[in-house]
């Protein structure tokens, strides 16, 4: 591809030279990568919470206190990261972080679903430390991988191009997170040793597609902001609060997350205690919903095009809210075709805000650049992922505390009991209510998002960037 562009300069058809950037094999090293942290996240979240409460015998409030110290503390680290990321890339680049990123995030599954202890102070402990080093190894592969669209190319539909990638490999992480783990689980019996299996394969996987990644954007070609000071200055902070498209992006994707973060982990504990279809029910679902994220791409793709990405990504609410309002009519009599089409109209949801939302951000990096001349990618890449945190800190306290309220019964070895109806209505509140409430707030604050491409181009235009 850099030959590529050589040629095309020395003829002078610099449009050539950019009419299939970023070529399909760069896509698709960026977006492999996302398949790994995906496959981190979900694992982590949909299935410690049960690991916790059916296998290990420990309550729910436990189980959502520890997510939520380790959500706080991977807050701090990602701001670290992220300022450490854009000091550290004009000597080495981003990719460094994305090596130990893979390594330790592989290290912390094997620790924390191959339980060696046992008691409940030991418990504590030790889950403590592992979830320690997963938030490490996911901040410090994540943060830095945020910021790099932005960097690859300035030009919106390419970014749209290599971006919806990167959704797209989200939807097959998931798929992994969550049916194949499933699948693991029940093949090893559903208790310790399957749990056990599953993080080894989780583990493995998730490392494979992150090494991809690394090595898929080893040869990108980075358009690097020549003008940027050195280190941020006190005024540079400033002209951070003073990023409206940012902060409107950012109170949007923070109702996401704690939307997501209450329904994630209380999905297969709805799924055994209230539809009582098993570990069956989440392969399903998980089919479903991620075969729509992976497919809708294209659909996604022409819709940001032709309606901008602020407007595709309220359409997306509008499949996102309903799809999650309509679990208030399921139970056991509801059937695999009652999850099925709900699955799908959630994951066609979930695709089109997944992709606007990343796409959004790396257009709020590049209007910062443009108008601040600075390069911060990787504080705003960091902001994003504290969000993320924040949300599923959120997510986890709601999920504790209401399960505990309700009267919960934690079980031993996998063991599924009848629960109480206030555990079954607690159930409930966090699959629907809680998160109901909070897309709705979310959808609502993008009407104030004005950050337009027509905008962005003359701020190009003024400052002489290439496009």
């Amino acid at each position: 591809m850099l030959e590529v562009n050589e040629r095309a300069a020395k003829t002078g058809d610099a449009s050539s030279a950019r009419k299939d950037y970023p070529p399909t094999s760069l896509c698709l090293g960026y977006g492999v990568g996302t398949s790994g942290v995906s496959i981190v996240l979900n694992t982590v979240s949909v299935y410690f919470p049960t690991l916790m409460a059916t296998v290990l015998g420990m309550s729910p409030a436990i189980a959502g206190a520890l997510l939520m110290a380790s959500k706080l503390y991977d807050a701090i680290t990602d701001v670290l990261i992220g300022f450490s990321s854009d000091k550290l890339k004009r000597r080495w680049g981003r990719r460094p972080f994305l090596l130990f990123g893979a390594v330790i995030s592989f290290l912390s599954l094997l620790m924390i679903f191959a339980v060696p202890v046992r008691g409940e102070t030991a418990i504590i402990v030790y889950m403590a430390i592992a979830l320690i080093v997963y938030s490490t190894g996911y901040s410090l592969f994540n943060v830095p991988y945020l910021a790099l669209p932005a960097e690859i190319t300035r030009n919106n539909r390419e970014r749209l191009k290599l971006v919806s990638f990167r959704t797209a490999f989200i939807g097959v992480g998931q798929l992994t997170a969550l049916a194949l783990s499933a699948w693991l689980i029940d093949m090893g019996g559903g208790g310790v040793n399957g749990y056990s299996l599953m993080g080894v394969c989780m583990a493995l996987l998730a490392l494979g597609a992150m090494l991809g990644s690394y090595f898929g954007v080893a040869r990108a070609r980075f358009d690097e902001f020549a003008s940027a000071p050195q280190r941020l200055r006190k005024k540079d902070f400033k002209t951070l609060l003073d990023n409206r498209p940012l902060f409107v992006l950012l109170g949007a994707k923070l109702c996401q997350y704690i939307a997501f973060g209450v329904m994630m982990p209380v999905n297969l504990l709805f799924l055994l205690n209230v539809m009582t279809v098993g570990y069956a029910g989440m392969i399903h679902l998980s089919i479903v919903q991620n075969v729509t994220v992976f497919a809708s791409m294209p659909f996604w793709l022409w819709i940001g095009r032709r309606i901008g990405k602020r407007n595709a990504y309220i359409l997306a609410q509008a499949f996102l809210i309903p799809a999650v309002l309509s679990w208030y009519w399921a139970g056991p009599e509801t059937g695999m075709p009652g999850i099925w089409w709900r699955a799908f109209v959630f994951g066609l949801g979930s695709a089109g805000a997944l992709l606007m939302s990343t796409t959004i951000l790396q257009d709020a990096i590049e209007y910062d650049r443009l108008k601040n001349r600075i390069e911060r990618g990787g504080v705003f890449a960091s902001l994003y992922s504290v969000n993320e945190k924040i949300g599923f800190a959120i997510g986890a306290v709601v999920l504790g505390v209401a399960l505990s309220m309700g009267g919960y019964e934690p079980t031993t070895d996998g063991e599924i009991i009848q629960q109480s109806s206030s555990a079954i209505r607690s159930l409930y509140l966090v699959k629907v209510t809680a998160p109901s409430l909070v897309l709705l707030i979310g959808c609502a604050l993008l009407f104030l998002y004005n950050l337009s491409e027509k905008k962005l181009q003359t701020l190009r235009e003024e400052s002489g960037a290439k496009p």
